[in-house]
């Protein structure tokens, strides 16, 4: 195996890191089968235990939560002791978390597994942003990352899809069990793959490039890496206002197609998923634009989410509040490409101005920030005025949040070079 001075950036050889980034994805996809099979489940839980759109809501936002109180710890280990070992751990919880949710028997206990499902994903996400940002030349990161979250689109269609699917063939408590035991299987290959070498946390004097007199990081130098770089708050805060959008989408489009056009919930949840679906295109294409015009102008990986999210809120809101019918989703599908293309240079900005050995804690705050203002309170929300309103009204609503984001993202990019140019730059090694 080679280090990441030996083939013009990549951690591995090329095949090794390509073969290492593939398990990272399949991961990934079935992390948000896991999480999203319970999305077309929610019309058998209504019927079986007379819940509401509110306690459905919960299902999905209460994941969310657990990851929000889990990742920021769950990261330091990633950073201090395993990736490899910290990811293949994770993955085993949460899919017996999922199977687990076969066998409850009320509201309650399902809500207890659903926090057990987000405690086992609670790592993985920057865990795996780490690896890649390790595996892959810095010119390339986003659009790696981009193709790599192209699984969260794809887990989830499959996860709604699958759901519904075996829901009415097989029943809704086979559809936990069904898809928890392929990402199982995934997760014992991850303890034999090879990691990097943890990076030890030291900084030149004031943070000189190229001194060879460097001193250990301390907790207040730990922490200014993150409360003096206002480019990485800013993306921090911008990214829960895009996931606020996505995962009101994600977890209420099969509901809204099942209500307003009166299709079965298999059918619905294939309409829905088919949304989600294009977001394999959005990823990997915003990725691949965002490095683009950043080789142009150094502020684009900041640029292009400010312009992407604001595309998205206009889509959005003209979808649901002008049409319905054909014409509305054919826009709802547009919006399913322009609602991922943030994505990868957003997730890039949190590894590009830090430490490289702090990578994964800095996307955990991303995570705390996008799950506890984002991720967790959209379909919370948009149950709640569903229940008050209906739910049309809710979801042309939701856009203003990837509004708020786009301001966000673009006052950030004046910061960006600056906080660059400010991080300790050194080469990562395999391990032996």
């Amino acid at each position: 195996m080679t280090t990441n001075n030996d083939q013009q950036g990549y951690l591995f050889s090329k095949g090794y890191s390509y073969y290492v980034f593939g398990l990272l994805f399949l991961l990934y996809m079935f992390d948000y089968i896991d999480r999203m099979v319970i999305v077309s489940l929610f019309p058998y839980l209504k019927q079986d235990w007379g819940l509401t759109d509110t306690q459905c809501g919960l299902l999905v936002s209460t994941v969310y939560w657990s990851i929000v109180l889990l990742s920021f710890p769950i990261s330091v280990v990633i950073d201090r002791w395993s990736r490899k070992k910290s990811i293949g751990v994770m993955a085993v919880v949460w899919s017996i978390a999922t199977i687990s949710c076969a066998f409850t028997k009320n509201f309650f206990q399902l809500f207890l597994a659903r926090v057990a499902v987000g405690a086992g994903e609670a790592g993985y996400a920057p865990g795996g942003t780490a690896m890649i940002s390790a595996l892959f030349p810095e010119k390339k990161r986003s659009i790696m990352v981009g193709i790599w979250t192209a699984a969260l689109p794809l887990g989830s269609a499959i996860g709604i899809v699958a759901g519904g699917f075996i829901a009415v063939h097989l029943g809704w408590r086979h559809a936990f069990g069904i898809v928890a035991l392929p990402g199982f299987l995934i997760a014992i290959l991850f303890f034999f793959i090879r990691d990097y070498k943890t990076v030890t946390l030291e900084q030149a004097p004031d943070g000189a490039q190229g001194s060879g007199d460097k001193s250990k990081m301390g907790p207040a130098e730990i922490a200014r890496q993150f409360t003096r770089t206002p480019s990485l708050i800013l993306t921090y805060i911008a990214f829960a206002g895009s996931m606020f959008l996505t995962a009101s989408y994600l977890s209420w489009l099969p509901t809204y197609f099942h209500r307003m056009e009166h299709l079965s919930m298999e059918k619905a949840g294939m309409k829905g998923s088919m949304v989600m679906v294009l977001a394999i295109i959005g990823f990997p294409l915003g990725g691949f634009l965002a490095d683009k015009w950043r080789d142009k102008n150094i502020r684009g990986r900041l640029l292009f989410p400010a312009v992407s999210s604001l595309v998205t809120a206009a889509v959005f809101f003209v979808a649901f509040y002008f049409f319905e019918g054909s014409i509305q989703y054919y826009i709802i599908m547009l919006g399913g490409v322009t609602a991922a293309a943030f994505s990868p240079a957003a997730i890039a900005v949190t590894q590009d101005v830090v430490h490289p050995g702090l990578r994964a804690t800095s996307y955990s705050f991303c995570v705390i920030c996008q799950n506890l203002l984002g991720s967790s309170l959209g379909p919370l929300f948009v149950g709640m005025l569903s229940d008050t309103y209906d739910i049309r009204t809710a979801l042309t609503i939701v856009p203003v949040s990837s509004l708020v984001a786009a301001l966000l993202y673009f006052s950030a990019s004046f910061f960006y070079k600056r906080d660059l140019a400010k991080v300790e730059k050194m080469a990562l090694q395999a391990e032996e």
